[in-house]
């Protein structure tokens, strides 16, 4: 009888080491690239302009989206032919979105009855007459990060003085190595 007391803990604990598993970053890889939202992306408006763009998912940080992005410019103004690129427009969105769960073991040991609430926590603080909402709740706060910049791109030495241009194969070599590369 015991056994059958402990199988939803077992099953929700390997549930959640399952899905902590699954949870990754978005890798430095195209857009779309095996049925990943995330990603970069670039579109030419001009021979020497581009808008680039990389869009992480909901564990892919804030700072590593914004070095996928100057990583993937970089290494756009060599394929072009180019030595150097300055950021004409750069900017970093934040989706943000809450989600609210339900406690799977109140919820299934006591509901439609009367239950104990004496769990509930709400941002640090202890209920002793549980959840305004209900059943006890974890609200969960999800960012996700998108940063795109536009690009001119330019031949020769970077021009001296200019805190948005940057030499794109020193980018590429000190960026290289700290982005999240795709599992093969």
């Amino acid at each position: 009888m015991k056994i059958l007391r402990r199988t939803p803990i077992a099953l929700a604990l390997v549930g959640a080491l399952a899905l902590g598993a699954c949870a990754t970053a978005t890798p430095y890889q195209p857009a779309g690239y095996n049925g990943q939202r995330g990603g970069y992306s670039e579109q030419r408006l001009e021979s020497d302009r581009f808008r680039v763009s990389f869009a992480g998912n909901s564990v892919t940080s804030r700072d590593q989206v914004e070095m996928s992005l100057l990583l993937r410019a970089a290494e756009l103004t060599v394929e072009q032919g180019y030595d150097w690129f300055q950021t004409v427009d750069r900017a970093t969105d934040r989706d943000t979105r809450y989600v609210a769960q339900p406690d799977p073991f109140y919820y299934d040991r006591y509901r439609p009855f009367w239950g104990p609430r004496w769990r509930y926590y709400n941002r640090g603080m202890w209920s002793p007459w549980g959840s305004p909402w209900g059943p006890e709740v974890d609200i969960q706060r999800i960012d996700r990060y998108e940063a795109t910049a536009e690009i001119k791109m330019g031949r020769g030495a970077k021009p001296a003085g200019n805190n948005d241009a940057f030499n794109a194969r020193e980018v590429i070599e000190n960026l290289s190595s700290r982005v999240t590369r795709p599992r093969s």
